[in-house]
């Protein structure tokens, strides 16, 4: 609970990293990169950096979790285009959204029309934009929700065998 996340996110192998207003230091914690990397291999990119702590190289538990790409603008901004959005999640702690959005795949827009979301950088054609969102959370909350929840889960279970006793009795 105590050990130290990886939050200091690498750039994306092969990928440029963006400059627009909002994909920089507008917004805490927030980078983006254009690529033709497929989804796969940036979320597994990012889950084998984030499933480490930066103190020793310790292994944490971390968890995948698939979104609707609607849930970005919840999250984000209410702006951020989206085709698909992962959370890389470590209970109790802290989490890292992965935002992708393929401009000649994009849900929201009509066929016909996506080719005025294509992604252009220095000449390039790009496939992919990434946008990485990294929800840090502090270690005292981290231990009060925690223990917490551990208490809770006693109090539950605890509970529960009173009731399979008092079931038992009455048969």
């Amino acid at each position: 609970m105590v050990l130290p996340s990886a939050s200091d996110f690498p750039d994306l192998p092969g990928a440029v990293k963006s400059i627009e207003p909002g994909d920089t230091i507008q917004i805490k914690n927030v980078s983006a990169y254009y690529t033709d990397m497929p989804r796969k291999d940036v979320v597994d990119f990012y889950f084998n950096y984030f499933s480490r702590s930066s103190f020793l190289n310790i292994p944490l538990v971390t968890y995948k979790l698939n979104h609707p790409p609607e849930r970005i603008r919840e999250v984000l901004r209410d702006t951020q285009q989206s085709t698909y959005v992962e959370e890389i999640i470590h209970p109790f702690r802290d989490s890292v959204f992965i935002n992708g959005f393929e401009w000649d795949n994009d849900p929201f827009t009509p066929q016909n029309r996506r080719i005025k979301n294509i992604l252009i950088v220095n000449g390039q054609t790009y496939q992919f934009k990434v946008t990485t969102f990294y929800q840090e959370s502090l270690v005292f909350l981290r231990l009060i929700v925690f223990y917490l929840s551990v208490g809770l889960g006693c109090l539950l279970v605890k509970e529960a065998g009173r009731l399979i006793k008092k079931l038992k009795n009455e048969s």
